[in-house]
């Protein structure tokens, strides 16, 4: 599976073009074309930042924030939704190991 692919299972129902795709891809530090790797954390943790990404600008369209209601269908609260799924991925994200990047639990408060 392309990180493309898995992109698209992290944003189902969302619709972005190819090119979208791999624009928001690329801006997180993945390539497009490249296999997905399931064992890197950093690896996963690029593909829902780029999740993050696209829930960020469908948020920053202000016309996708109204009620919708469609012969007996209401779509509401769009906006407060969209809100907590970008602050559940988010923190999902900060909870993430750094375990490709750093396998002690130490860090530096203080450098020189």
């Amino acid at each position: 599976m392309l990180n493309s692919e898995r992109l698209l299972i992290e944003t189902k129902g969302i619709t972005l073009t190819p090119d979208e795709i791999n624009v928001y891809l690329q801006e997180n530090g993945l390539d497009p074309t490249i296999e997905y790797n399931p064992s890197l954390t950093t690896n996963k943790r690029n593909i829902l930042k780029t999740a993050l990404s696209i829930l960020d600008s469908i948020a920053n369209n202000p016309s996708a924030m109204k009620n919708y209601k469609e012969d007996d269908i209401s779509v509401s609260q769009f906006a407060e939704n969209l809100q907590n799924r970008i602050d559940q991925l988010e923190r999902k994200i900060r909870q993430m190991a750094d375990s490709d990047i750093n396998d002690s639990s130490f860090f530096m408060l203080f450098a020189n």
